[in-house]
């Protein structure tokens, strides 16, 4: 096995023809966020993004996307934005995670959406996690019917509200691929406020992460589309989805709405005019991403599993590296997984983001709800 690594802007087309076919042949690699796409967009923002290509027989077979930091401390691309990771490559293809560790210059490698069939790094794994998805053709069905079926009275009172919407504020009107990037500032301007009143880390206040969701909404590829959509009711738009779309997977990565609109349940019905869309694209799975919330129970037809962890050789770096992480995920993990402790430090969040933002001048929060956060 030869191992090589590459900057995102020194991958050739014919590296990224082998990458998308690694996906291609195997499904559980067919994730956007795992493509080169997704990978060469985070790299143009973040200095430290790397790429090991595995060779067998000078042929390209397997590619891992990563970040590096300069104490040799490594990542997988887009930790804390993406949602399924992996090492892609053709099927049948192995790797001594040592061999690759070293190649890529790396002590340590962190990850936390990993999917779950990478064998070579199952003795890394510190936990595997519920990843719930949408089949948006389950059995012989379609995802409407079906949810009607499973939750009846979720479906009467979500109808009940769209027709409440529509007489109250205007005809409801569904764009799938939304073009108008005034569209996209809108939904981060409401992700941004969101993040703030829930006392979350506001993604959108990082110039990177902005600039990487503009990147990606203008990226058009057969393996890659970055996807806005967006539910109007008349001319107002009331909640959107940015995701980024293979030919057979959608990411459900920023939904938000108007929070002004939030006794109507736009972002559920945001979530379902989504699914129904992506069938008609031909789309086969919507991903929600690992994480507890009731939406997902609602909206899911199963589960995927992912894991964490931390990949490591022998290196003191990679000793300090997990003993200053491990404890904090941890922590973090066993929070989410108890609603006794969960839902008690969900509330303590909200009350801080409200306490920030009520502290907030008035001018101050005017302007911070105009636009999503970095000048």
């Amino acid at each position: 096995m030869e191992i090589t690594v590459h900057r995102t802007g020194e991958l050739t087309s014919a590296l990224r023809a082998a990458w998308h076919r690694a996906m291609d042949e195997s499904p559980e690699y067919a994730n956007p966020f795992l493509a080169p796409e997704f990978a060469i967009g985070v790299g143009r923002g973040r200095g430290g993004v790397r790429v090991a290509v595995l060779h067998e027989g000078g042929e390209p077979v397997g590619f891992l996307p990563f970040e590096r930091t300069p104490l040799g401390s490594g990542r997988a691309v887009g930790l804390g934005l993406s949602d399924c990771q992996a090492l892609v490559h053709r099927p049948g293809v192995t790797w001594d995670t040592g061999q690759l560790l070293h190649a890529c210059g790396l002590s340590v490698l962190e990850f936390d959406h990993l999917v779950r069939e990478q064998t070579p790094f199952a003795p890394y794994v510190t936990g595997t996690f519920a990843s719930p998805v949408i089949d948006v053709k389950p059995g012989d069905g379609d995802y409407p019917a079906w949810l009607r079926a499973t939750y009846p009275g979720l479906a009467r009172t979500t109808l009940k509200k769209e027709r409440r919407l529509g007489r109250d504020v205007g005809e409801l009107r569904f764009v799938a691929d939304e073009r108008d990037p005034r569209a996209l500032r809108a939904l981060m301007a409401w992700k941004s406020a969101q993040y703030r009143r829930t006392g979350r880390m506001d993604r959108f206040s990082r110039p990177w992460i902005v600039d990487l969701v503009d990147h990606l909404f203008h990226v058009r590829e057969e393996h890659f589309t970055g996807l806005l959509s967006v539910l109007y009711a008349g001319d107002r738009p009331v909640a959107a989805h940015f995701g980024p779309r293979s030919a057979t997977v959608l990411a459900a990565w920023f939904t938000a709405y108007d929070p002004a609109l939030h006794y109507y349940s736009p972002g559920l019905m945001m979530h379902l005019r989504t699914a129904e869309a992506a069938a008609r694209a031909g789309v086969g799975l919507v991903d929600l991403g690992r994480g507890d919330k009731e939406y997902k129970d609602w909206l899911k037809t199963r589960e995927l599993r992912v894991a964490e962890g931390f990949a490591t050789r022998p290196h003191p770096v990679s000793v300090a590296r997990r003993m200053w992480r491990r404890p904090v995920r941890g922590l973090r993990n066993t929070v989410l997984a108890h609603p006794g402790l969960r839902d008690p430090a969900d509330r303590l969040l909200r009350t801080v983001g409200r306490l920030r933002t009520e502290g907030l001048p008035a001018t101050v929060r005017a302007g911070r709800r105009s636009r999503p956060g970095p000048g």
